[in-house]
């Protein structure tokens, strides 16, 4: 651009003619203005330029040359605009002498030129970082508020401060976020919360205070005081509710509300006077401030009113605005900042209250000195300014000693135990990165040498401000809730009794040797302590805890320490050993874990022993089978052990698993064939010696599976004994054969029904109704029916055998003793327990003709029989010899295969 020579205005000169510039001159107010020529890119200005650029002995050159910079991006915006249009610019610019300034400039393009004005504003962006950090003060002491502050927009919550958050739940406020605010309150106060509500139509509308009844999340009610504002979020319409529980103490609560309340609603007083000072108006706001009606203040003098000398016009004078301290009707002091502005008859006096923002810093002071939360204030060269009491008890250093010094020299560790760098520090990465850090954990090692673990959070003071220029870091003791989490993680994968682990971090230990890179073979050992039961039950509970904690301590010291021994519950161990080298080395291992086992347990003076049925898995390199399978396993191959006899080891294998599978299949489908009636009732006959006539059959249980076909009676009773099914079995058999031999004798078949009792059948307290309403439903005589009962299961429990025995006698049924000679029956059990019928066990009868002991045994099983009344019968006949012998030795009756095969009732009397 060209200078103001060569015919071009000089300062001072520029010219006014133009009605444009004049209307910016007008708009704009005092300041300097200026010029530019498209054509010949003259550049005029008035004066006071230099004064603007504080530059004043400044050459016309260079006060060209920096004009003709800061108004450089006008100028091209004004060449793709229209004539007449208005363009603004606000930019900050530093003097010669270091100040900075801010100056705006005010543009209307003309028909070949560009006219404008430009003025300091400096002042006027004082004022708003002023604002802003006021505002900044205000959002904290909102977030600290002790009332409860939420925004809610279209009846659902937008923002929630953290009183409010406590009061939903204590949970997260983003989990708060988003839900009905109706879900707070009770449905009573919906309508007349409403209706308040549809009342405030103006932005900054304030509801007068009322009470709600809210709901917190466990249910309980709390009668608030609420008061609601008109405001907006997010450019949209939306209300602030300020709540507060009246149930607390009324002094406290009356101080929370109004901080809430000059927080949120700064209201000043608006007074209007004559020229003489005495008030025309005086609003709601004033009545407030001074305690005095407006009725009482109309016509006195203000200076009266305000408890100290007001003149209106002096202020107005003065600047307009004054600080001043003023008193209310009770002679409080009242700290005021005054603006006063001319009107045609008086003054309008704007009186804004900042006593109560004064009170609150001090009150915020206070709320922060008694928190239990640390709370240090750092510089934003991370020296400490302030330290609360909270803070120095924690980090047992005072606060004299803290101020001026730095978190950086303090050692802090991480949760893994490592020094944290100072670069990790909650402030330093708040400083480089301007992002508040949350619930950083990390542990302080104090100068007494006591370590404390933090829960430490940081933030900028005022977040917005660019310059950083003091930080929050707060933190909170977490010491002593640490330890209880730790213990609480502990006792989540550890048996309580023992101490060892529990199936979890079995589980999970397994898991993770599993997927070790390069493992080698692992056995699971499933350990299942023999005879424990009987301790248990004979000497209690107490003694059993203790036998169970000497035998988990000796399988642990069994071990190496980089084994896992864990109790899956009951007197269930499981032992994990890595890195072994086949069967040998395990079976070794299992050899000495049950030679620690099987030593004497000196419990109480007493000397016990246990053994233990060990079942083995061996998982190679290879193995895919997951962590719970190969538990699984291992516990199926213990099952096998004891079925095999107990206080035995066996390793699993893949016939073992298709064997226990089809046992688990054949289980479930037992219990559907009892349920859908599936199973039938065999019929073998019985015959009388003497007669060769069959005069009984026993009836039994069969069962045709949809796909397996016949199952034999020695696989699927014993799985129903070991189950629940067995009680049902033998209702079942007790039903159906009752029925058909009721219907066979009404048609003359004079035979008598014989059943088995299992041993568990015999504990059943239904046994007793379901034999009676089998004989009354039927009409069978009772006398016709005979329960078998094992010579085993009466050994097992004399006292409650004799007991169900005598029961089923008196309904008139007969008895028998089953499998004799394979126990312990003595001839005075046989006369107490009054039975029926002897049946001598079928291993003896195989035997005769072979054996002259077998032929001894039956003699005298015989002869002890008929010496007490008791009809003797052989079962399991076979060959003739056998059956010669029988008569010949004095047997009454008999049956087996020789004498026919067991047959459905269809079959047998047809």
């Amino acid at each position: 651009m060209d200078a103001n020579a060569n015919g071009a205005h000089r300062p001072g000169e520029v010219s006014l003619e133009h009605d444009q510039v004049i209307d910016l001159a007008l708009a704009a107010g005092r300041g300097v203005v200026w010029s530019l020529d498209f054509a010949t890119d003259q550049l005029s200005w008035s004066s006071g330029l230099a004064e603007l650029l504080g530059i004043p002995q400044a050459e016309d050159t260079d006060l060209r040359a920096r004009l003709a910079e800061l108004i450089k991006p006008l100028v091209v915006t004004a060449g793709t605009t229209a004539i007449w249009e208005d363009l603004e610019l606000e930019k900050s610019y530093t003097a010669p002498g270091g100040d900075t300034r801010w100056l705006r400039f005010t543009a209307r393009r003309g028909d070949g030129q560009l006219f404008g004005i430009a003025h300091n504003v400096t002042d006027r962006h004082e004022d708003r970082r002023e604002l802003a950090d006021l505002a900044d003060r205000y959002r904290l002491l909102v977030e600290l508020s002790p009332d409860m502050i939420v925004v809610h927009q279209d009846r659902a919550i937008v923002y929630a401060n953290p009183a409010a958050v406590n009061f939903a739940g204590g949970g997260s406020k983003a989990a708060l976020l988003g839900k009905p605010i109706t879900d707070f309150v009770d449905l009573l106060s919906q309508p007349e919360m409403f209706d308040r509500l549809s009342r405030l139509t103006e932005p900054g509308a304030t509801s007068e205070p009322a009470e709600a009844i809210f709901v917190r999340a466990d249910g309980t009610r709390h009668v608030m005081d609420v008061v609601s504002v008109r405001t907006t979020w997010m450019g949209r319409p939306a209300f602030q509710v300020i709540m507060r529980d009246v149930s607390a103490k009324k002094a406290a609560e009356t101080a929370l509300r109004y901080q809430a309340a000059l927080v949120e609603h700064v209201s000043d007083a608006i007074i209007a006077t004559d020229a003489m000072g005495r008030v025309t108006s005086w609003n709601p706001a004033a009545e407030a401030i001074y305690g005095l009606t407006a009725a009482g203040a109309l016509g006195r003098r203000v200076g009266e009113l305000v408890g100290a000398p007001l003149d209106p016009a002096a202020v107005f004078k003065g600047g307009g605005v004054s600080e001043e301290t003023h008193r209310a009707a009770d002679g409080s002091a009242l700290s005021v900042r005054v603006s006063a502005a001319e009107m045609d008859d008086g003054f309008v006096l704007v009186c804004a209250d900042e006593t109560a923002r004064r009170r609150m810093e001090r009150q915020y002071s206070t709320v922060v000195a008694s928190l239990d939360e640390g709370v240090l204030v750092l510089s934003a060269d991370g020296l400490v300014i302030s330290a609360n009491p909270a803070a120095e008890r924690i980090l047992g250093v005072p606060e004299s000693t803290m101020v001026g010094s730095s978190p950086r020299d303090w050692p802090i560790y991480d949760e893994s135990g490592q020094r944290m760098p100072p670069s990790e520090y909650p402030a330093a990465q708040v400083r480089r990165t301007g992002v508040a850090q949350h619930g950083r954990v990390m542990r302080v090692l104090r100068r007494d040498g006591r370590n404390v673990w933090l829960s430490a959070s940081c933030r900028a003071m005022n977040p917005e401000d660019s310059d950083l220029s003091a930080y929050v870091l707060s933190f909170t003791d977490i010491t002593e809730r640490r330890a209880i989490g730790e213990r609480l993680e502990h006792d989540a994968t550890h048996d309580p009794l023992t101490g060892l682990a529990n199936r979890t971090l079995v589980l999970d230990e397994l898991s993770s040797r599993l997927h070790r890179p390069e493992r080698k073979s692992i056995a699971v050992l499933f350990i299942d302590l023999d005879k424990f039961k009987v301790i248990n039950d004979s000497l209690g509970h107490s003694i059993g805890d203790r036998v169970l904690k000497i035998a988990g301590e000796r399988l642990r010291r069994a071990v190496r320490d980089e084994d896992v021994v864990g109790r899956l519950g009951g007197d269930e161990f499981v032992v994990l050993v890595s890195d072994v080298h086949g069967e040998p080395e395990v079976k070794a291992l299992t050899e000495r874990l049950r030679e620690w086992l099987t030593r004497p347990v000196s419990v109480d003076g007493r000397k016990l022993h246990v053994d233990a049925s060990i079942g083995i898995v061996l998982a190679g390199p290879g193995d895919r089978r997951a962590a719970d399978e190969l538990l699984r396993d291992a516990d199926v191959a213990m099952y096998q052990a004891k079925t095999l006899g107990r206080s035995r080891y066996e390793f699993f294998n893949v016939e073992l698993r298709r064997r226990m599978q089809r046992r688990l299949r054949l289980e479930q489908d037992l219990r559907d064939a009892v349920r859908l009636g599936k199973l039938w009732a065999a019929y073998q006959p019985v015959v009388d010696l003497r007669t060769n006539e069959m005069v009984a059959v026993e009836g039994l249980l069969r069962w045709t599976h949809p796909v397996h076909g016949a199952v034999p009676p020695m696989e699927f009773i014993p799985l129903a004994e070991e189950s629940d099914l067995i009680n049902q079995l033998g209702a079942h058999v007790l039903r159906i054969t009752t029925q058909e031999l009721a219907a066979r004798r009404a048609r003359g078949i004079d035979v008598d029904l014989k059943i088995n009792l299992s041993t568990r059948q015999l504990d059943d307290p239904a046994l007793i109704s379901d034999v009676e309403h089998a004989l009354h439903t039927t009409g069978l005589p009772a006398n016709a029916l005979c329960l078998e009962i094992t010579e085993s299961a009466l050994m097992r429990d004399s006292a409650l055998a004799s007991e169900a025995l005598a029961a089923l006698r008196e309904l008139g049924v007969r008895l028998a003793i089953d499998d004799f000679g394979t126990g312990y029956s003595s001839l005075a059990q046989l006369q107490r327990l009054t039975l029926d019928t002897l049946k001598i066990d079928r291993s003896f009868v195989m035997r005769l003709g072979e054996s002259t002991d077998a032929e001894a045994i039956v003699t005298s099983i015989i002869a002890m029989a008929h010496a007490v009344h008791l009809t003797v019968v052989a079962e399991g006949v076979e060959t003739r010899t056998q059956l010669n012998l029988l008569r010949d030795l004095g047997c009454d009756q008999a049956q087996g295969y020789l004498l026919g095969r067991p047959r459905p009732a269809a079959e047998l009397w047809s």
